[in-house]
């Protein structure tokens, strides 16, 4: 169900930090190339809303951050399609199934604690994994099983899958860098799309459109901001750690709230 609970002036004065907070993420990452998909989600985490509308803002933020970036990348001729073809053949469709599945509340967090932890261990160790020059070929199953796997988990949890995608591509030295970070982006974008549709068509799916609306322009007004910042003092891996920092903290939080705490 899409509500519209709040005015405008209202939504303003009353999440003016989270707005703040989606606008300053997107503006750093944009910065740098980056998207922020994870950094939303662990910033929604610490609120009040429920988490079945975390999922669908997560994801719609997602769309506006990656679908300029998948456009550029599209032009710039540098997605491999043959290769990604096989990736998310699985993944949307899995994507999809995990948007649809009703989860219990302790489940949600408690996976999404485990997920922010595993991110930000991929994060922090991400520097180590991006440096390649001549790709390996892999086989077409393995990627289609490991789309799915991360398809599957990105649609119940709210997230694209990028930041599991991307250090595994460098791992496996599946392509070079450039073409990586464009198959991530893609591969964000449409398994952003099947989880929203997944979430949309299910019994308890609910969300105040007016605030996720608000959110959307604030991540597509801070990223469009710090495309113009070259000038940035950020480098991409500082970023990626401090970030990781951040999510692992979140992480941390949510996982002694929902499995030590009484």
């Amino acid at each position: 169900m899409v509500e519209f609970s709040t005015s405008l002036i209202e939504i303003l004065s009353q999440h003016w930090q989270l707005i703040l907070m989606f606008f300053i993420i997107a503006m750093c990452y944009a910065s740098v190339g980056f998207g922020g998909g994870s950094s939303y989600l662990a910033v929604l985490a610490l609120t009040t809303l429920p988490f079945v509308s975390m999922r669908a803002i997560a994801l719609l933020c997602n769309i506006v951050v990656v679908s300029g970036s998948t456009l550029v990348f599209v032009r710039q001729k540098l997605i491999p399609w043959k290769k990604v073809v096989w990736l998310v053949s699985w993944s949307v469709p899995l994507a999809f199934i995990g948007g649809y599945l009703k989860i219990s509340h302790v489940f949600f967090y408690v996976l999404l604690a485990i997920t922010l932890l595993i991110a930000a261990i991929a994060m922090w160790m991400s520097k180590r994994i991006v440096e390649h020059s001549h790709p390996v070929n892999s086989t077409k199953r393995a990627g289609a099983m490991m789309g799915g796997a991360i398809g599957f988990l990105s649609g119940m949890v709210g997230i694209g899958g990028g930041i599991f995608l991307a250090p595994v591509l460098h791992l496996t030295r599946w392509d070079s860098p450039k073409r990586i970070a464009a198959t991530a982006s893609f591969f964000i974008l449409v398994n952003s799309v099947a989880g929203l549709i997944g979430q949309f068509l299910s019994n308890d799916f609910h969300f105040d459109a007016a605030l996720a609306g608000v959110l959307m322009v604030a991540v597509l007004l801070g990223g469009q901001v710090g495309a113009r910042l070259s000038s940035s003092r950020l480098s991409p891996i500082m970023l990626k750690r401090l970030t990781a920092i951040l999510i692992f903290f979140v992480g941390c939080k949510i996982l002694f709230e929902y499995l030590f705490k009484k």
